[in-house]
């Protein structure tokens, strides 16, 4: 299997997802490698090493992809027996050319804590925790979003998403067995049905959650999951509530979707 390393002297996010972007247009598996942080040439001959190592190990060239801001340490890494892609050495010029400014390069930049946009992530995540599952809907008013949904339905992670990535205030409310026979909005989602987005998914899928959870249990029978599904979905349609099925959605494609339907603002840049 072939290696991909994503490097960088910062968190080496930047470089995992273009790598991983690139990688997924290609029918075949690799063994992904991060390794952030490498802020001194020592640590970067070090690197050298392992990616040297690794082919000679494999027999194949290792694909490395990189964002170092350092000069030195760039230079480090492309004298390993790799295949190393530079995004920034590949971007930087045509965009300084078109902008006519020259870039000035700062280790941390992307992911630093006092990038204008941290405040509002931290705050969002502290918020999507406080107000998990209905737990505390006294401050359902305050929020950006409230997903509602079945139980695993995955109100939770997406909303956990949406506020360490985008910095969105997403509280979410689960809907029971026991609001089945009367299924209704309370009166808190009433008076904020305008940030309610719903999330559904398939039965099947759903079932299969749910035993993971409470094996052979009512609660993970299929036709318990039929039953609020359909129930949940009714009502999303009579309130004109927006919703998405979230069987074959990653969270990522889930909360892009959904900032998209909503026309939420990131606070993301």
């Amino acid at each position: 299997m072939r290696t991909a390393f994503y490097i960088s002297d910062g968190t080496a996010i930047t470089s995992e997802v273009f790598g991983h972007a690139l990688l997924s247009l290609f029918p075949a598996e690799f063994e992904h490698v991060t390794i952030p942080f490498i802020e001194t040439v020592a640590q970067a001959q070090q690197m050298k090493i392992v990616i040297n190592d690794r082919y000679a190990a494999t027999g194949q060239r290792p694909l490395v992809f990189q964002t170092f801001v350092d000069e030195a340490l760039r230079e480090v890494i492309h004298s390993s027996d790799g295949v190393c892609y530079d995004f920034l050495d590949t971007l930087v010029p045509s965009v300084q050319k078109e902008l006519g400014i020259d870039p000035v390069p700062k280790t941390h930049r992307t992911h630093s804590m006092h990038e204008k946009t941290y405040d509002y992530r931290i705050d969002a995540v502290n918020y999507a925790l406080a107000n998990d599952d209905g737990s505390n809907m006294k401050d359902f008013d305050k929020a950006d979003l409230i997903l509602v949904g079945v139980s695993r339905s995955g109100k939770t992670p997406t909303s956990l998403y949406l506020a360490l990535q985008y910095g969105i205030k997403a509280a979410n409310y689960p809907f029971v067995d026991e609001d089945m026979d009367r299924l209704t909005l309370p009166d808190v989602l009433k008076r904020n049905k305008n940030k309610l987005f719903g999330l559904t998914i398939s039965a099947d899928r759903l079932s299969d959650i749910r035993q993971q959870r409470r094996p052979n249990s009512r609660y993970a029978s299929l036709a318990q999951c039929r039953l609020e599904l359909n129930e949940v979905e009714q009502l999303y349609r009579r309130e004109q509530i927006p919703f998405l099925n979230s069987s074959q959605l990653s969270i990522e494609e889930m909360a892009a979707k959904i900032l998209a339907i909503t026309g939420l603002k990131r606070h993301r840049h």
